[in-house]
């Protein structure tokens, strides 16, 4: 695992078509974007993990108006 130190508004580059920003920091919690080709799965780990449960059912795919939205971990 590759760790990076960032500060606010400061990028990370996947590639040539990913791009990571940190868009707000306040207390434990970190703000980020990212930016990426519709083709590119973008998703939470704790639901993939769940994705992998058979029990619930929820929908994944991300849709178009999702591309660009600001995710909150």
């Amino acid at each position: 695992m590759l760790v990076l130190s960032r500060k606010l508004s400061q990028q990370i580059l996947i590639g040539s078509d990913i791009k990571i920003t940190v868009v707000k920091i306040e207390r434990n919690q970190v703000r980020i974007g990212i930016e990426a080709p519709d083709e590119v799965s973008i998703l939470r780990a704790e639901l993939f993990d769940s994705f992998l449960d058979p029990e619930p059912e929820i929908d994944v795919e991300p849709t178009a108006d999702h591309r660009d939205k600001v995710l909150s971990f």
